[in-house]
């Protein structure tokens, strides 16, 4: 059964890092693309960070770029979300989620494309 594993939200004070993970099971997370969203209370869900199938490539959103970093352990059929320079805006609901098309295209607004999600972790960036 296909199946997606959030962890490693927490409190963290403004420029402090976080790393979250996103377990896979019952699929091979390097034959997909694998998206991370977030959602604050009473804002849209937004497209953080993307990782391609194969070789890895990754995207960005403008918000995130220069700060997080994301990767993928095959080994661990696991995603990470490396997350520096914490900001108080950084604060949501973070979400893993696999590409139905398995493409990292247009994953800022490609949400709805999503066949799988995890449970979410909140991360709140706060002093």
């Amino acid at each position: 059964q296909v199946q997606l594993e959030e962890s490693g939200g927490g409190l963290v004070q403004p420029g402090g890092s976080l790393r979250l993970s996103c377990a896979a099971s019952g699929f091979t997370a390097s034959n997909a693309a694998i998206a991370w969203y977030r959602q604050a209370p009473g804002k849209e869900r937004e497209g953080v960070s993307c990782i391609s199938s194969g070789g890895g490539r990754a995207y960005y959103a403008d918000s995130v770029k220069g700060r997080f970093s994301i990767t993928r352990d095959d080994a661990k059929n696991t995603v990470y979300l490396q997350m520096n320079s914490l900001k108080p805006e950084d604060t949501a609901v973070y979400y893993c989620a696999r590409d139905s098309i398995s493409a990292c295209e247009e994953f800022e607004g490609a949400w709805w494309r999503a066949d799988y999600w995890g449970q979410g972790t909140q991360v709140t960036v706060s002093s």
